[in-house]
């Protein structure tokens, strides 16, 4: 046999042999990873009550975070929707033409804040108070002729200014005192009103601003219970399994494999946690979504993503979450008892 039979020989073996390594190596890791699965599971049932307890608070803390993300977000929406219905509502002479009001509504319109305009003259406020009134008789009786024209010649136009920005209204109320055109029309017995419905815009917006920090805070605070606990539950295993991991390391085992079945442990409260928190945030604020709907609470956005496909990733964000925060406290504990031992 030639050298170049025996080199082609011998690289078909070595192909051969590698892949059979490869084979093992992969057949060795799924192995390994099924015992660590199968121990971990093992182990939160050894600790069940430990395992419970570290659950709970979990599920609390996601809960408070779920609280916290909600309460930020409706309060923001309902402020939000206020300001969208906010008018500024301007009141000119009785009896001031279409006309000039038509051009009055062309000279405030040059305002870049000014996002949409509704006039109506005197007749047209007399026949709005006329709708508002048409189930009372005793006021439908006394209007005859003379009471009607009376009343239309007291009653003023209006113009109706919605903006974008109900922050910042000091050019609108620059051209309403200084322009002349409004100083001429504007009537000098009823003010401008700017100012309306701005304290319960207030009163919302700090409410969302309280919601957020203080569901922060209380969030941090069960977080790093959770995290002692499930702390405390995984140095409490690994003491009871002490001669255990001894054994294991005097066979051989990997630090990975030691700390595996510890990490699926508190993976598995995160897993539960991240259920029951889910569970119970979907219908707690099922039941309180009328409720709030009836306080003028704005809880569409919310709803939409209940009430849709979303609802599966909500339920992910949950379980992800509950995982995250078991795996970092597994992890802090089995690593201070790895490297002090």
């Amino acid at each position: 046999m030639t050298n170049a039979e025996n080199d082609k020989k011998l690289k078909k073996v070595s192909k051969k042999g590698l892949k059979t390594m490869q084979k093992n190596r992969n057949r060795h890791i799924i192995r390994e990873k099924a015992r660590v699965v199968k121990y971990g599971t093992k182990g939160f049932g050894r600790n069940i009550w430990l395992s419970s307890a570290a659950t709970a608070v979990m599920a609390i803390t996601l809960i408070i975070l779920f609280v916290t993300v909600v309460a930020s977000v409706i309060l923001t929406n309902t402020a939000e929707l206020m300001k969208d219905k906010i008018d500024i509502t301007i009141y000119f002479k009785p009896n001031t033409t279409a006309e000039k009001l038509v051009e009055l509504t062309e000279t405030i319109k040059t305002d870049p804040n000014i996002k949409s305009v509704e006039t109506s003259t005197s007749e047209e406020e007399y026949a709005k108070f006329l709708e508002e009134n048409a189930t009372s008789d005793e006021i439908l009786e006394i209007l005859d002729d003379d009471m009607t024209k009376m009343m239309i010649d007291k009653m003023q136009a209006t113009m109706r200014i919605k903006v974008y920005d109900v922050d910042n209204l000091d050019s609108i109320k620059t051209m309403v005192e200084e322009n002349e055109l409004f100083r001429a029309y504007t009537d000098k017995e009823k003010a401008p009103t700017y100012d309306v419905n701005r304290a319960e815009i207030a009163t919302i917006t700090s409410w969302a601003r309280i919601a957020r920090t203080g569901g922060i805070i209380l969030a941090v605070v069960f977080l790093v219970i959770s995290i002692l606990i499930i702390f405390s539950t995984i140095r409490m295993a690994i003491f009871s399994r002490r001669e255990e991991i001894y054994m294991m390391k005097l066979v051989g085992a990997d630090k990975g494999f030691i700390r595996g079945p510890f990490l699926v442990e508190a993976e598995i409260c995160g897993i539960i946690a991240g259920l029951i928190a889910g569970t119970a945030s979907y219908f707690g604020f099922k039941f309180l979504s009328p409720k709030l709907i009836n306080y003028g609470i704005d809880v569409t956005s919310i709803n939409n993503v209940l009430d849709s496909n979303k609802l599966i990733l909500v339920f992910l964000a949950f379980i992800l979450a509950g995982i995250i925060i078991g795996r970092i406290s597994a992890r802090l504990a089995v690593s201070k008892y790895l490297h002090k031992t």
